[in-house]
């Protein structure tokens, strides 16, 4: 999925499956209390009944999650 921003690169969404592909396998539960603590990146609603976060938002979490391993 992709977004164009006026004149910004593509805003490229991710689909609860695409986090899943990239290890990212929450719950729903776990994920939406993650948000709330604002340690994981939150959902985009794009409708009442479809969300999807920011690839780059998530991406830097992995980062971090990475980062911390040290």
């Amino acid at each position: 999925m992709e977004r164009q921003m006026s004149g910004a690169t593509p805003l490229k969404l991710l689909s609860r499956k695409k986090l899943e592909d990239l290890g990212i396998d929450y719950s729903n539960v776990h994920l939406l209390r993650l948000e709330e603590e604002g340690k994981f990146p939150k959902r985009l609603y794009l409708s009442p009944a479809r969300a999807a976060w920011v690839e780059a938002e998530i991406m830097e979490y992995l980062a971090r999650c990475v980062a911390a391993r040290a």
